[in-house]
C-alpha cells in the first residue's frame, strides 16, 4: 500500500497522518517462522525536515508507534502462539521511498521495522512435564541450576581445580 506524499511536498500540510490499522501479506513472511501479522495498529505522521545535506532541502522523516501481535511457533511446543510487539520510530525514511512516484510503501516500511522484532526462541509453555521420552527429559534453566542436575559432580571439580 503505497501513501501519497505530494501534499507534503507542495506545502499543502505539515504532516501526514498514517495513522491506521494494516496487515501484512503473507508474501512478506518468507522463512522468518511468522505465520500471522494483522490488525498492526500504527499510530504517527509523516513529516520533512532539513537534510544533514544541505540546508535547502529537505527529506521525509516518520514519527510513529508500531503494536500488534505475531503468530510464531513455539520453540518447544510448536504450537502458534502470539508474540506481542511495540516499537517507536522517529528517523529519516528516504530508503523506502519510491522518490520517482513520491510515495511511501508502507508495508516496506513496517515490515523493514517488525522483522527485526521476530524472536529467535520464545515459548509460553510452563509444564515441561509433558515434554518427555524414552532416556530423555525436557528441563527448564532453574531445574538445570539446582541441585538434580546430572553434571554437578564435573561442574564441581572445575570449580575446585
Amino acid at each position: 500500500m503505497n501513501i501519497d506524499l505530494t501534499p507534503l511536498h507542495q506545502d499543502r500540510v505539515k504532516k501526514l497522518d498514517i495513522t491506521n490499522t494494516y496487515s501484512i501479506p503473507e508474501e512478506y513472511f518468507g522463512t522468518t517462522g511468522i505465520k500471522k501479522l494483522d490488525n498492526i495498529k500504527v499510530e504517527g505522521y509523516i513529516y520533512l525536515t532539513p537534510s544533514e545535506d544541505s540546508i535547502e532541502q529537505e527529506v521525509e522523516s516518520i514519527n510513529c508507534s508500531i503494536e500488534g501481535n505475531m503468530v510464531i511457533k513455539d520453540s518447544i511446543s510448536l504450537e502458534p502462539v502470539e508474540y506481542p510487539f511495540s516499537i517507536k520510530y522517529d528517523d529519516i525514511i528516504e530508503e523506502n521511498c519510491k522518490k520517482n512516484e513520491n510515495t511511501l510503501d508502507i508495508f516496506s516500511f513496517l515490515w523493514e521495522n517488525i522483522v527485526l522484532e521476530v524472536p529467535l526462541q520464545f515459548t509460553k509453555v510452563k509444564d515441561f512435564s509433558k515434554f518427555q521420552g524414552d532416556g530423555w527429559k525436557l528441563v527448564s534453566e532453574n531445574e538445570l541450576t539446582e541441585s538434580n542436575n546430572p553434571f554437578r559432580e564435573l561442574l564441581d571439580q572445575g570449580k575446585e581445580e
